[in-house]
Formats: structure tokens, C-alpha cells, sequence
């Protein structure tokens, strides 16, 4: 539904997307991550047709985003950044008002604001004026008319900005529903959301894509992707560690703590980390542990993205 191909877009000398290339399914939410100013938003609005691209080419549902806008631009429903709207309409004047432009007339129009209102929940604010309105509830408003004509193609940028943590779960639920059924790009900050809403995620860092794949595959790039962590009531963090280094397949370990007892372990190569699960768990038997806490670690997204995105002089400074 979406094909971005060798992307490129220039302001004067400052090169904001350099030559980047990706698909986005039907079916598939695909979340944008980068640090401000890594061509988040430009690539947006490029795709959306907002800015024409420098170089390369958009397809939005086989259509050329540049060549044949029209077609293109009636499968996109397109949440800006800052959500602008017209603060001097009411909420449904403004929402029958982006109706009448999406070509919806009559019934299928008031259909169309009312399935909006309810799946946003606007119920309670549809005869405020825009500007009367929370942050949130104006984002909300600027979301209702991205999906007000039940667009085959999503284009969300920083959806849950300005929500509190109730109404930002609202609308990963919504994203995680119409996903089902859309091709959906979202850019976000927030890492746990990708986690949540997510199949897959694209990190941009100064124009260009840096890294690919599910939560999952990014998150088993973090150093501490595998490794094992066992816990203790209480006991000596020298001692335990020495011990544990003895299990096969362990390569290092770290004392995280020693009240109460963290002990981590991190495995060889080309060693299974439930291995060293279980070698742990009889050692600890063994030796007469109590045992508190054991578990394989599945990695941070956070980490993996800091990892990345950083400069070399930051990443040494952060260690």
C-alpha cells in the first residue's frame, strides 16, 4: 500500500532524507522512530504529498504520490504534526466540513461524522469550538478527520501527543484495531508504544534508516538481549558471581545489585540462554540459594535505540 524508494529531500544545502527506501502493507502498523530532527516529518509529508520529494519515488496504493496525486491522496487519512485545525468552527462543524471535502454527502456523511465522533470520543465536547478545547481533546479532533472517510492508508504523526495515559491508551487500541485491516505509519517518541501497537519499526537517524524489523529483532540487538538474571534474598555478590562464571556457556557477569542479590550473566556466542537458565537454577539448588528471581532477558528498546541514534562521543559518555 505504501512504497517510499531512494527518498531524498533537500532544504538549500541541509540534506533532511537521504535515500531511504521501505514498504508499508496492508495489515502492518509500521512505526517511525528517530531523534528530533532525523526526517521524521519530512518523509511524512512527502508521502502524504504535502512537499514534493527531491529525489526518488512514493506509491500510495499503486499510485504515484507526484504523478497521479489524486487518486493517491483519496487513500490517505493524515494526522499533521501539532494537529492543525480551524479553532473558530465547533467540533462537528469542522468534522462535517473535512466530510464534505473527502466527497461524502448526505447519509454517508453523517454517518461518517458520527462513527468519527464515537470512535474518538468526542461526544462530549461535538458543540465546543475548537479552540476552547484541552490539547488532547483538540488532538483527538485533528485524529477523527484523518479517519473520517475510512482511508485504506494511515498517516499518523505523533497520534497520542498531548494525551494523558488514559486516552493514549485509547488511541493504541484504535491504531492496534484499524491495523488489522490498514496500511498505517505512525511516528512516535515513545518506545513502549511501539512495543504495544507495532509489527514492525523503521529507525531514521539523519535521514537515513539505520535499522529494520519487528520490536523483537530490535530489541534481541540490545546488549542485554539473552543474558540471565538471577536474584537472591540475600547472600555475597562475589562469591555468587565467581560460582556462576563456572557455568558453561557463560562468557561475563555482573553483580547489578546486593540488597537484594542481582546477579547477571551474560552467554558465549554461540550459547542458548535457557541452558543457562537452567544450569542457574540447579546451581542455586546446589548450593543452597534462596532463590528469588530468574529469568531470561528479552532486551530494551530503549537501549538498542540510544545505541544507534547517538554520536560515538555521546554513546562513550553515557557508558
Amino acid at each position: 500500500m505504501i512504497q517510499v524508494r531512494d527518498l531524498k529531500k533537500n532544504f538549500g544545502p541541509k540534506t533532511a532524507v537521504n535515500g531511504i527506501t521501505f514498504t508499508v502493507e496492508r495489515g502492518e502498523v509500521l512505526g517511525f522512530l528517530g531523534p528530533n530532527g532525523a526526517g521524521k516529518s519530512t518523509t511524512m509529508r512527502m508521502i502524504t504529498g504535502f512537499i514534493p520529494p527531491s529525489e526518488g519515488a512514493i506509491s500510495i496504493g499503486g499510485h504515484d504520490i507526484v504523478e497521479n496525486p489524486l487518486p493517491a491522496k483519496r487513500l490517505i487519512g493524515y494526522l499533521p504534526e501539532n494537529a492543525p485545525s480551524y479553532s473558530d468552527m465547533s467540533v462537528s462543524g469542522f468534522l462535517h466540513f473535512t466530510a464534505e471535502l473527502r466527497g461524502l454527502r448526505g447519509d454517508a456523511k453523517k454517518k461518517a461524522v458520527h462513527r468519527a465522533v464515537e470512535m474518538c470520543f468526542l461526544e462530549n465536547v461535538l458543540h465546543q469550538s475548537v479552540e476552547t478545547l484541552s490539547k488532547g481533546y483538540r488532538h483527538r479532533t485533528c485524529f477523527a478527520q484523518s479517519i473520517i472517510h475510512d482511508p485504506e492508508v494511515l498517516v499518523l504523526d505523533e497520534p497520542t501527543d498531548g494525551l494523558d495515559p488514559n486516552q493514549k491508551h485509547e488511541v493504541r487500541t484504535l491504531i492496534r484495531q484499524m491495523g488489522e485491516k490498514k496500511a498505517i505509519i505512525f511516528s512516535t517518541h515513545i518506545l513502549e508504544e511501539v512495543e504495544a501497537v507495532c509489527s514492525r519499526a523503521v529507525i531514521i537517524d539523519r535521514g537515513r534508516i539505520v535499522a529494520n524489523g519487528t520490536p523483537r529483532d530490535l530489541k534481541m540487538r540490545s546488549e542485554q538481549a539473552g543474558a540471565v538474571t538471577i536474584g537472591l534474598v540475600d547472600g555475597n555478590g562475589e562469591d555468587v558471581a565467581a560460582k556462576v562464571r563456572q557455568v558453561a556457556g557463560v562468557e561475563r557477569v555482573t553483580v547489578l545489585g546486593e540488597r537484594p542479590l542481582r546477579v547477571r550473566a551474560f552467554p558465549k556466542k554461540n550459547s542458548g540462554s535457557d541452558d543457562i537458565a537452567r544450569a542457574l537454577a540447579e546451581l542455586a539448588k546446589k548450593e543452597g540459594w534462596p532463590l528469588q528471581e530468574l529469568h531470561v532477558e528479552e532486551g530494551r528498546l530503549d537501549e538498542v535505540f540510544r545505541s544507534i541514534t547517538l554520536p560515538d562521543t555521546k554513546k562513550e559518555e553515557s557508558k
